[in-house]
């Protein structure tokens, strides 16, 4: 078998299934095992295929049909200008979750300490300090596996200095460990709980404790408003990522405890995806 003909049984096997983007996913898995892009495959296409890889690379195929995430079968991905390492126990980056990013990056003020809560892989702390690198950002995380995620990144970015942080979203010891902050970013699970069993195959992969917001999906939401915002210095930033129903409900959050100017910033589905929030300067 070539590595053309083992990357031609990858994508039918994904075809056939009625995967997505066939092409695409089995020329990812090809990076993977055969260490062969699209250029790759036209100039070695032709040359003998190592057996074991081939099988290797038709496994995975199979475990992609089965709803695996394709992230999680590369073990990595990107994420802004980053390459992150993801698996079994963290939620996936996802593209959606740059504008929170970008948005928080624009509006920060200069050389303030920053909080990622909820923080996963990561992705939203590496990647304001990648933006921002002028900020003091640290991540924080409660569950064990995606903590070592969240780990394993930072260290894999030491050149920007995120400091990983074992935080309990609804503690109030956590919050206050955490002293007075400038900017506060979080991508918390907002889920409804009674929607979770309708959801795609593949987000049955990742944790359900980085998707499920309880029963209303605003559960989080309220602890940051109890627990968190507090936290804001005078003109800090407060910006989270939300589901597409609940910005009305977020924003009636937050300015139940005092941010002011907030705003809702929609994705490129015309979603809206982060509200913002301003703690009150003193007079």
């Amino acid at each position: 078998m070539t590595n053309e003909q083992a990357y031609l049984k990858a994508k039918k096997i994904l075809q056939q299934a009625g995967n997505e983007s066939p092409a695409f996913d089995a020329v990812c898995l090809c990076q993977k095992v055969l260490h062969l892009d699209r250029p790759g495959l036209a100039v070695h296409g032709h040359e003998p295929a190592d057996e074991r890889k081939a099988e290797q690379l038709l496994r995975l195929a199979e475990k992609r049909v089965a709803g695996e995430p394709l992230q999680y079968l590369l073990e990595k991905w990107p994420f802004l200008n980053l390459e992150l390492a993801v698996g079994e126990g963290v939620l996936c980056p996802r593209e959606e979750t740059e504008l929170l990013v970008h948005s928080a990056s624009r509006l920060l003020p200069q050389g303030v300490r920053v909080l990622d809560l909820c923080a996963g892989s990561g992705a939203v702390g590496l990647g304001l300090k990648s933006l921002r690198p002028d900020l003091t950002v640290a991540c924080g995380e409660k569950y064990p596996q995606a903590f070592a995620y969240l780990q394993k990144n930072c260290r894999a970015y030491l050149d920007l200095a995120v400091t990983p942080l074992s935080l309990d979203a609804f503690s109030k010891a956590d919050a206050a460990s955490c002293g007075l902050l400038g900017g506060f970013l979080c991508n918390p699970p907002y889920v409804r709980a009674g929607e979770i069993p309708g959801l795609q195959t593949e987000l049955h992969y990742e944790p359900e404790t980085a998707i499920d917001g309880g029963t209303d999906g605003l559960q989080f939401y309220r602890a940051i408003s109890k627990l968190w915002i507090p936290q804001l210095q005078p003109g800090g930033l407060c910006a989270v990522e939300i589901g597409e129903s609940q910005a009305a409900a977020v924003s009636a959050l937050f300015t139940s405890v005092g941010l002011e100017k907030i705003s809702v910033i929609k994705d490129f589905n015309q979603f809206d995806r982060v509200v913002l929030g301003w703690k009150p300067t003193k007079k």
